[in-house]
């Protein structure tokens, strides 16, 4: 097997866990997952200013700490920090190489970059041959730009067993892989339901391994001596992540979730194994980032009796001050009746202005919420003080045809290797959605927290949100499968009720997901939601008391 770890879920993860990941035990592969459709925004910004950016600075400076331990260990290092810039990335670790005396070998993937003019950053989501091509060309640093965050894993898995096109289950048992190690601590343990029943209680989670084999199977594990753990449960809340149907479509492969295995394999080792594989689509996503406009907010805390009164006040004032396109009014009811503090008898009014005019969304609005401070509402007070508007963006989702992104493979010393797309293609598959209800029998019920019988994991894909649920053993999974309809998630988050949602069935992994499309708007850089990524709605789903069979065991199944 190929033993490849991660250090780095995002832009702005832990810093010490490269050093962390090559300390902790025996790798062949480090991979560093950077970006996100809100970093591309970010890094497209960057890049404004100076076009010598557009890739993760962070990760240059954890480079520096390690890369010699990585040489001496032989422990190749694959990232998609390049970002905009993969070529400025790589010649800036080449001068970094040089700086430390070191004989570092650096390819690079580009080809990535979709030209629209009309947009400030575009671009299509490529799959792990690049990336292979590289790692066989001698690379020892291996830099992308943007390619599927599962294609980090993928490439030296190509690479070690020389799978090619038609290699489908192979490929695709990889992508699930990749997929679960992406977002680093969260396969481990990190962001969990059950953190409380972690050995650590969650408190330091280590970063991810996954051991590969040649048939595309894998063993989910981590670092021995490392917090957090690796359970059939925390590689099932990171595969429910950010996916849709059990059709998961990528460049290289489409991976058939519904087809996972997951059992254990001895403490903190999870076998994945039985993933089948079908032809990629024709098509390559394309990420495509604009600037929308400029954006401000202003809360006011409305303490004690008459809070509609005093949010409608506020509105009034605030409307008449500076007209009333683009605000946005969202009253958090947080008050409790009978409160003997301040904080807890009061409520939260949220404003929010977007517009195409940084000086009306800047200045001109927050200064004129502050003006009522003495002229408004009783116990008028913000928790925010005036500030100018701050650009925006908005995300949306193209597709261009694969063979018309020019893929290609720097190695180094410069030779530059085309990387032809998949000869074999195919349509992308109908959304096979599962309503859930049917038949229901009398039984005993209990009140109480949903979050008693089932884990949630939830996250962003543009304007949309995903939401994972999973029960703990078989006889809860037979009842949420048939309790948790659309039309009942709706009852339990009301704001979903509008929206158009898709459900689908994963019955090996004892668990529904449901698609919300809409919810985040235009993306996570242009909600003004409190939770913009959808992080939370999981663990608000949980919350919700229902009624919950009496007859059926809260704990994990043996």
């Amino acid at each position: 097997m190929i033993r490849i770890g991660n250090a780095s879920g995002f832009y702005g993860d832990r810093f010490t866990a490269w050093r962390e990941m090559l300390d902790g035990g025996e790798l062949d592969v480090l991979t560093g997952d950077y970006l996100a459709e809100l970093t591309m925004l970010i890094l497209a910004r960057d890049r404004l200013r100076d076009p010598d950016l557009g890739y993760a600075k962070t990760f240059l400076r954890q480079l520096e700490t390690c890369l010699g331990t990585a040489l001496d260990r032989g422990v190749r290092i694959v990232t998609n920090a390049g970002g905009l810039n993969p070529a400025g990335l790589a010649a800036a670790i080449d001068t970094l190489a040089t700086r430390l005396g070191l004989p570092a070998k650096v390819g690079y993937v580009e080809g990535d970059t979709i030209q629209r003019p009309d947009a400030l950053s575009a671009n299509a989501y490529l799959g792990a041959f690049g990336i292979a091509a590289c790692l066989d060309g001698g690379a020892d640093v291996v830099v992308t730009g943007r390619v599927t965050d599962a294609s980090l894993v993928v490439g030296p898995a190509i690479a070690r067993y020389g799978w090619g096109r038609d290699d489908l289950d192979q490929l695709a048992g990889a992508t699930v892989a990749g997929h679960l190690i992406e977002c680093g601590a969260q396969v481990t343990g990190g962001n969990f339901s059950f953190f409380t029943e972690l050995p650590d209680g969650g408190h330091r989670p280590g970063f991810p391994i996954a051991e590969v084999s040649a048939d595309g199977s894998t063993v989910l594990t981590k670092h021995p001596g490392t917090g957090g753990a690796v359970t059939v449960e925390t590689v099932t809340a990171q595969l429910l992540y950010e996916v849709g149907g059990p059709a998961y479509l990528g460049p290289d492969v489409v991976t058939r979730l519904d087809t996972v295995t997951l059992r254990p394999d001895g403490p903190d080792r999870v076998r994945v194994s039985g993933v089948r594989g079908t032809p990629p689509p024709p098509t390559l996503k394309v990420g495509v980032n604009n600037l929308g406009g400029f954006r401000n907010s202003m809360t006011f805390v409305l303490c004690g009796l008459d809070i509609e009164a005093k949010a409608a006040l506020v509105r009034g004032q605030v409307e008449e001050a500076v007209g009333k396109d683009g605000l946005e009014f969202v009253l958090a009811r947080t008050d409790h009746p009978d409160a003997a503090d301040t904080e807890a008898a009061s409520a939260l009014l949220h404003v929010h202005l977007r517009d195409g005019d940084k000086a009306r969304a800047g200045r001109a609005f927050s200064a004129a919420a502050v003006e009522l401070a003495l002229a408004s509402y009783p116990g008028c007070t913000l928790t925010t003080l005036p500030g100018d508007a701050t650009p925006y963006g908005v995300f949306t989702a193209d597709v261009v045809p694969q063979d018309a992104v020019p893929h290609v493979a720097v190695l180094p010393g410069g030779a530059r290797v085309p990387i032809a797309p998949p000869i074999r293609t195919a349509s992308i598959p109908a959304a096979e959605t599962a309503p859930g209800g049917g038949a229901t029998h009398d039984r005993p019920t209990r009140r109480g927290p949903l979050g008693e019988l089932v884990g949630a994991r939830s996250g962003d894909k543009g304007g949309d949100a995903n939401l994972g649920v999973w029960a703990r053993n078989d006889q809860a999974y037979a009842w949420l499968r048939g309790w948790l309809t659309v039309a009942r998630l709706a009852e339990l988050l009301p704001e979903t009720a509008p929206l158009s949602v898709r459900r689908y069935d994963l019955p090996n992994l004892r668990a529904v997901n449901f698609v919300i499309e809409g919810l985040l708007g235009a993306g996570v850089a242009a909600s003004t939601r409190f939770d913009p990524q959808a992080k939370a709605l999981g663990e608000l789903l949980r919350a919700r008391i229902v009624d919950l069979p009496a007859d059926v065991p809260t704990g994990v199944a043996r």
